[in-house]
């Protein structure tokens, strides 16, 4: 499948799906946000200044079929920025297809020619299709997240 998904930035257009598949991935994580938080978030990716970035995937006819949100911030470890990706997810009927993995060979482009020394992101555990991906794509780390 992934030969017919196109990756692109969002866009405008893009509110009502680009807030089905966020919606998705929260609920998909048993999360809620208040409307508020919708609110700024697309305001902020439609923001070509400020963090986060997105993108959408689509399929041949063109129906967003997953999305991801990254962001740039700087380190005490390096001296190029570091690529923080905060949000990925593909609908359900079309995961395990290459759409996860082109998402995030998007934004990997995307962080080397910010000139980012460093790609990361965080899953649950029991994310189990995911991190067959991840193990593929990237490298486990030791580090356990802690939280205030």
């Amino acid at each position: 499948m992934s030969a017919s998904i196109t990756i692109r930035p969002l866009a405008p257009e893009d509110h009502a799906e680009w807030r089905r598949l966020w919606n998705a991935y929260l609920t998909f994580y048993e999360t809620e946000k208040p409307e508020e938080v919708y609110e700024t978030t697309w305001k902020r990716l439609m923001d070509p200044e400020v963090d986060p970035k997105g993108f959408i995937a689509l399929d041949e006819e063109g129906k967003p079929v997953g999305l991801v949100h990254y962001l740039f911030h700087v380190s005490a470890w390096l001296v190029g920025p570091t690529c923080y990706i905060q949000d990925l997810y593909v609908d359900g009927d079309v995961r395990g297809g290459g759409v996860g993995r082109k998402l995030m060979e998007t934004v990997y482009k995307a962080a080397d020619e910010a000139g980012a020394e460093s790609v990361y992101w965080t899953t649950q555990h029991f994310n189990e299709t995911a991190r067959k991906l991840y193990d593929r794509i990237g490298k486990l780390t030791p580090f356990i997240k802690y939280a205030r």
